[in-house]
C-alpha cells in the first residue's frame, strides 16, 4: 500500500550521496540530546537514596517514603503539562530552538537543586522538579519534528532507534557513574552539578550546529540535501495542515496505541524511579554496587534497541510479517516478557540477589522491543500527524507517570518489605497485561483515512512550519 509519497517518486530511488553525512551528524546530536535530557530526568532517582541516608560530611534530609514519592513524581507534573504546547511550539518555531533553549533552562534549574533542598524543604524541591519537567516536556515532540525532516525513510528504522536509544544509554550511564560521584568530594550534590553543566554545554553546541531542516545548514552537500528532502517529503509539504481532531479521537486504533503507550510508560517509569530504592532496601546493595546494578538493565535495553530494529525491518521488508503483525509481535515481547519477570521478581528475597538482578535486567531490557511496536505506530497510522499524535499519547501516558511513584509510596510503607514490593510488581504486571491486550485487539498499522489533510472533519489549521512525514513502499 503506497502511502503519502512525495510528488516525484523516482527520487526515492536516488543513490545515497554518502555513507556518512550531515543527516548522521544531526542524528548523533539528537542522540546526545536525548541522553543528556535523561540525565536531567534520572538524577533525582539516583540521588534520592544518599540524600535521605546519613552520610558523614554531606547534607541529609529526613524525608519519609511518601515525601520521596512526591519528589519523584513531581517531574511529571510539569512534563505532562508541556506535551501539547511543546508540539505546537516545535511546529511554529522549529524543533531546534525549542529543544535547545528548554534543555539549557532545565540544566540551569538542575544545578540549583542542592541549593533549593538546603534552603527550603521537600516542597521546594518538588516545585523545582515541576519546572524541570516542564522544560523536558519538549524533548519528544521536538525530536519527532526534527527526525521527520532529517531521516530518510530508507534509514528511518535505524537512525530513529539510534536517537531514541539515547534515553536508555543516558539512564544507564548516569546510574553507573552516580556511585563514583556520590563517593567523590562533591557528594550527592555533584550529580546535579555534573548533569546540569553537561546539559548547558550540549545546548550551546546544538544551537550552533543543529538545524531544523537540510536547507537550514550550510554544511550539507547539495546531493545530500536533495536526497533527504525527496525521501522525507520535506520539500513537498502542504502550507497548511488541518488536524482531524474528531476523526482521530473516534478511531479505535488510536485508542489501542494510547493503551500500548500507557503500558510501556507505567512499567518503564515504575522501574526507573524505584529500582535504586528497591535494590538498596530489599536487596541491601551498597551505594556504589547499587548504582552499577541499577544501570545494568538500561545498558541491556540500549543494546537491544539497536538489535531489534533491523530484525523488525527485515521481517517486514521480506514480507515475512505484515506491518500490523510486526508491531503487535514486538510490542507483546516488549511488555509481556517484562510482565512475567515482574511476577517472578515479586517472590525474590535478599538471599536471591543474583536472580532478582537478572529478572530486573530482563524486564527492563526487553522493553526495547516496544520501540518497534507502539513507538513507531504513530507514523503507521498518520504520517502527516505523527508528531501531534506523539504529543497526545505521550501526554496521556505520562499522566500515569505522575501516579506511579505515588502508588508505590502509598503501598510501600516499609521499604525493606518484600511483600509490599510484591504488590507493586504485580500491579505493574497487570498494567502490562491489560494495555498490550488492548493494543492486540484494537491496534493497526495501516494509514487511516483521516491522514488525508484535505478530507478531515473537525479540524484546526496549523502554522506553515508543519512537518509531514513521508512513508512509501510499505505493505500490510
Amino acid at each position: 500500500m503506497g502511502v503519502l509519497a512525495p510528488t516525484d517518486t523516482s527520487d526515492h530511488n536516488m543513490e545515497r550521496p554518502n555513507i556518512f553525512g550531515i543527516r548522521h551528524v544531526q542524528s548523533i546530536l539528537l542522540f546526545f540530546g536525548m541522553c543528556f535530557g535523561y540525565f536531567l530526568r534520572v538524577n533525582i532517582s539516583a540521588a534520592i537514596v544518599p540524600m535521605t541516608q546519613p552520610t558523614a560530611g554531606q547534607p541529609f534530609y529526613d524525608w519519609d517514603p511518601s515525601k520521596k514519592s512526591l519528589i519523584l513524581s513531581s517531574f511529571f507534573w510539569g512534563y505532562v503539562a508541556c506535551q501539547m504546547p511543546a508540539s505546537l511550539m516545535a511546529k511554529r518555531f522549529g524543533g531546534k530552538l525549542v529543544l535547545g533553549v528548554s534543555t539549557c533552562v532545565g540544566s540551569i534549574l538542575t544545578i540549583l537543586n542542592p541549593l533549593v533542598a538546603d534552603k527550603g524543604d521537600w516542597q521546594y524541591v518538588c516545585a523545582l522538579r515541576v519546572l524541570i519537567g516542564f522544560t523536558q516536556g519538549t524533548v519528544y515532540p521536538c525530536m519527532h519534528t526534527l527526525l521527520a525532516k532529517w531521516v530518510p525513510h530508507q534509514e528511518r528504522g535505524f537512525l530513529s532507534c539510534l536517537v531514541y536509544s539515547g534515553a536508555q544509554f543516558g539512564t544507564a550511564f548516569l546510574l553507573a557513574i552516580s556511585g563514583n560521584i556520590f563517593d567523590s568530594e562533591m557528594g550527592w550534590p555533584g550529580i546535579f552539578y555534573v548533569t546540569g553543566g553537561i546539559g548547558i554545554v550540549w545546548s550551546l553546541v546544538f544551537l550552533i550546529f543543529g538545524a531544523d531542516t537540510p536547507r537550514d545548514t550550510k554544511f550539507i552537500s547539495e546531493a545530500e540535501r536533495k536526497y533527504v528532502e525527496c525521501s522525507t517529503g520535506s520539500d513537498n509539504q502542504p502550507i497548511n495542515a488541518a488536524v482531524p481532531w474528531k476523526a482521530m479521537f473516534t478511531s479505535a486504533c488510536f485508542y489501542g496505541l494510547i493503551a500500548a503507550h500507557c503500558g510501556f510508560t507505567w512499567g518503564f517509569y515504575t522501574l526507573l524511579t524505584e529500582i535504586p530504592t528497591y535494590m538498596a532496601n530489599v536487596l541491601h546493595f551498597n551505594v556504589k554496587t547499587n548504582a552499577l546494578l541499577s544501570a545494568l538493565p538500561y545498558f541491556v535495553m540500549w543494546m537491544l534497541c539497536l538489535v531489534v530494529s533491523p530484525i523488525a525491518d527485515t521481517l517486514i521488508n521480506r514480507n515475512i510479517t505484515s506491518i500490523t503483525a510486526s508491531r503487535k509481535i514486538f510490542n507483546t515481547i516488549g511488555q509481556w516478557v517484562p510482565m512475567v519477570c515482574l511476577i517472578a521478581l515479586g517472590y525474590m528475597t535478599e538471599d536471591q540477589k543474583t536472580t532478582a538482578t537478572a529478572l530486573l535486567t530482563i524486564a527492563v531490557g526487553f522493553n526495547a522491543a516496544s520501540f518497534c511496536g507502539y513507538l513507531v505506530n504513530h507514523m503507521d497510522l498518520s504520517p502527516n500527524f505523527a508528531g501531534l499524535m506523539m504529543g497526545v499519547t505521550n501526554m496521556v501516558s505520562n499522566l500515569l507517570s505522575i501516579c506511579t511513584p505515588l502508588v508505590v509510596g502509598a503501598i510501600v510503607v516499609d521499604e525493606e518489605s518484600p511483600d509490599e514490593w510484591r504488590i507493586v510488581f504485580f500491579i505493574t504486571a497487570g498494567v502490562y497485561l491489560l494495555c498490550n491486550g488492548l493494543f492486540l485487539v484494537f491496534g493497526k498499522a495501516t494509514v487511516q483515512p483521516w491522514n488525508n489533510v484535505n478530507t478531515s472533519a473537525s479540524t484546526t489549521t496549523l502554522p506553515n512550519n508543519t512537518d509531514s512525514l513521508s512513508v512509501t513502499d510499505f505493505h500490510s
